[in-house]
């Protein structure tokens, strides 16, 4: 039989799975069923597997649980799916060689990467940009400054948004970090004063700190922001430049109301100092709700640089970000680029160019998937932590959590021995400070975020107050 072409429906497999997945979690016992299934030769490699709900239906579990064994097994590398071909058994490529493939164990669940998997109709855009190719292989395909399409994309966005944009704005980048690095580049010398939130993305404070410049921090609760305090900073450091993110605050998950945006563009005005807004998840309001329109709005004189990015609402793996700014501005960031890269891929630039064509549809999607996630984390801590007390965020991809003492650092290790992953609040502030906080991403599905949520109330149960050395990795 043709490879593809077997199937199996959700009423045999349901009974070939039978016991073994009945155990908690189910998202883990019917994924290791199936792939004992496949490993020992009873469902045969290239069969199709039911559809999640019909499978759901015959197992009497939920479409979510479903989903999430599904996932296990693509990430494990037993099963492939594309759209509108359906989900078919595979081998994993080293189950031929090593050992530990048949030996299924407790995965670890990653709750400290804010990274979703990518959004359906990846694959149909890069397909489409893979036959878009051929018009730009005659080139030199080098686009300093990025496809026009893409940088008509991108500025057509921001109109939508309501901020008036024009292509000559946009810069193309491999990303947000790699925006936000050529901003600091530009705009920052070292021994400069750079004014950053506390708590913030790490990997911002790494770049402000390799650039020799001086730390200042103004300080971001989970209520967002004391305008009063952030009017302080400016007018007693008068920052060469200041990065902030407005639209759920990554790690704390708040949002900057319109009237706190202006201000904010005041201050900075005010001081003379550049205003970098990381705009990565501003995409991702879960609550309904008018949502701010970009700080940049409240711009007079060009000093506000605006960072954007497909990583959060498409996918991490295209590695596609922008910079809007003046023309003039735009200019300079190219040149300087020249020194690190000459450009952007063409082929991500065209894959993001007919994802943004669109971005409705699929941000509506994302969301969809967000907001479930979401709820699930809360109700598992609201369930397992009741202690632990957090804001509930209204959008982005992360929630920040209080401990009831200041443990964190040892807590991530007590969960890592758990087979969880969170992020401890120290990283995200400097000097040691935030022990009290984890930030934990919603990014997974619900069945395996509550199995995560109760690994976390394991490892909190063992925590007790001790030096631990910090936790190393990337957090997103």
């Amino acid at each position: 039989m043709a490879a593809g072409t077997r199937r199996i429906n959700g009423h045999l497999l349901a009974r070939l799975i039978g016991r073994d997945g009945r155990a908690r979690p189910y998202y883990l016992s019917v994924g290791r069923s199936i792939s004992g299934l496949i490993l020992d030769g009873r469902i045969p490699t290239h069969t199709r597997l039911p559809a999640e709900r019909d499978l759901a239906d015959s197992l009497g579990l939920s479409r979510n649980t479903v989903t999430a064994s599904y996932t296990w097994l693509r990430e494990n590398g037993f099963l492939d799916s594309r759209r509108g071909a359906g989900s078919w058994t595979l081998l994993p490529s080293t189950a031929g060689n090593n050992d530990s493939v048949l030996l299924p164990r407790s995965e670890p669940i990653d709750l400290g990467i804010a990274a979703p998997p990518a959004i359906e109709g990846m694959q149909a855009a890069a397909r489409m940009a893979v036959e878009q190719l051929a018009a730009h292989v005659g080139g030199r395909g080098y686009t300093t400054f990025g496809l026009p399409e893409l940088r008509h994309a991108v500025a057509r966005r921001y109109v939508e948004r309501g901020l008036p944009t024009e292509p000559d704005q946009i810069l193309i980048t491999n990303g947000a970090q790699h925006a936000a690095a050529l901003l600091m580049e530009l705009l920052v010398q070292p021994g400069d004063s750079v004014l950053l939130e506390s708590p913030t993305f790490p990997h911002t404070l790494d770049t402000v700190r390799q650039r020799g410049a001086r730390l200042r921090t103004m300080g971001v609760g989970p209520n967002g922001w004391e305008m009063d305090v952030v009017a302080d900073a400016f007018r007693q450091g008068r920052p060469k430049a200041a990065f902030v993110i407005p639209d759920f605050h990554n790690p704390t998950g708040a949002l900057m109301d319109d009237d706190e945006r202006a201000a904010l563009v005041a201050e900075a005005r005010r001081a003379g100092s550049s205003l970098i807004v990381d705009e990565s998840v501003a995409e991702l309001a879960i609550d309904p709700g008018d949502q701010p329109a970009p700080t940049a709005v409240h711009d007079r004189d060009g000093r506000v640089f605006s960072i954007g990015s497909t990583a959060k609402l498409f996918w991490g793996g295209l590695r596609i970000g922008w910079i809007r700014t003046t023309p003039p501005m735009a200019a300079r960031l190219m040149a300087l680029r020249q020194r690190f890269d000459l450009s952007s891929p063409v082929l991500e630039q065209l894959t993001a160019t007919h994802l943004l064509a669109d971005v409705l549809r699929i941000r509506a999607e994302r969301i969809r998937q967000v907001r479930r996630n979401r709820d699930a984390l809360v109700a598992a801590l609201r369930a397992e932590l009741p202690e632990w007390r957090f804001v509930t965020p209204s959008g982005g991809l992360v929630l920040w959590a209080r401990l009831p003492a200041p443990t964190a650092t040892a807590l991530t290790e007590a969960a890592d021995r758990n087979g969880v992953h969170a992020a401890p609040g120290p990283i995200f502030g400097t000097e040691g400070t935030l022990e009290h906080f984890v930030r934990l991403a919603y990014t997974q599905p619900p069945e395996v975020l509550h199995d995560g949520v109760r690994r976390l109330a394991r490892a909190h149960a063992e925590t007790a107050a001790r030096p631990a050395a910090q936790p190393r990795g990337p957090y997103l």
